[in-house]
């Protein structure tokens, strides 16, 4: 049996998807041997620190995942967005110079007005998380070996319980909450163990650059949440149409989907639809 040998450091391991990338490691990445980074062991942000724990373990892959991801956080804060999701990527992808570095960022970089975005397409952010996953995404690429994923709406099971989309729905639903769900704003939704298993290949296939991991249909928020409450029949609270024009917060992105056709290319399996993955895994916990 091959020993393993080459070590993974996760950061966000208590994440969704960094929590997937983390579970989904023996089976798709088993000469990996993977350290999850949470909170708990480190704060990222002490960089002394984590200059000593790299030059200790000297991963031969850094997967960076913790970011806020919180919209609504990052507006509130934008000093503390740009240093969670732009210094501590830069730093990160500093220490790893000679090693991969895997960095997730978002189809929010666009600005919606046009929809099915190719890799090269020129971004345009219209919010401040959008705006600091795009200032990360040019440092990390100033590394030719370095990788950017972006990805769009995850859905899942994070250790928190709140951090997917189809979690976020489920607790408003539970609490009495009827939720309006947008028909005018698209995304590509793809289950978090779907993002996982690309992570894992594109590391292993040592590709670089910028690729689209996201699901293969663009649905609404409201066909979204159409599929997901098929799965609680035991929830009396409705979800209901809106309109994002109608949402008095910030400017919406109302059509980020991505063309991933660039992945489909590299990858083994095809990146599924969301209605048909559920489809196929009916008995998996939403």
């Amino acid at each position: 049996m091959e020993r393993k040998n080459k070590l993974a450091w996760i950061t966000g391991a208590n994440g969704l998807i960094g929590n997937y990338v983390v579970q989904t490691a023996p089976k798709f990445a088993p000469q990996w041997q993977v350290r999850a980074l949470t909170r708990e062991q480190f704060d990222l942000l002490n960089f002394e620190t984590v200059e000593r724990e790299f030059k200790k373990d000297r991963p031969q892959i850094i997967i960076h995942c913790a970011a806020i991801s919180v919209i609504s956080e990052a507006q509130k804060n934008p000093a503390r967005a740009k240093q969670i999701n732009v210094e501590m990527a830069r730093f990160l992808a500093g220490l790893a110079a000679e090693i991969q570095f895997v960095f997730f960022s978002t189809d929010l970089v666009f600005d919606g007005r046009k929809g099915n975005y190719a890799e090269m397409d020129a971004p345009n952010p219209l919010q401040i998380y959008g705006e600091t996953k795009l200032a990360a995404e040019q440092i990390v690429l100033k590394n030719p070996q370095h990788l950017v994923i972006r990805t769009s709406l995850n859905v899942g099971v994070s250790r928190a319980g709140n951090r997917g989309f189809n979690e976020q729905l489920r607790l408003s639903l539970q609490n009495g909450e009827p939720m309006k769900l947008f028909t005018d704003e698209f995304r590509c939704p793809l289950p978090a163990a779907e993002t996982a298993r690309v992570v894992w290949e594109l590391a292993n296939k040592k590709c670089a650059g910028i690729f689209h991991v996201a699901g293969a249909e663009k649905l609404s928020r409201w066909q979204m949440g159409q599929l997901l409450v098929q799965r609680w029949p035991d929830l009396k609270s409705k979800i209901e149409p809106g309109l994002a024009r109608d949402f008095p917060g910030p400017a919406r992105a109302l059509d980020t989907s991505l063309n991933v056709s660039k992945a489909q290319k590299i990858l083994s399996a095809p990146l599924p639809d969301l209605g048909q993955w559920l489809a196929l895994h009916p008995n998996e916990p939403f």
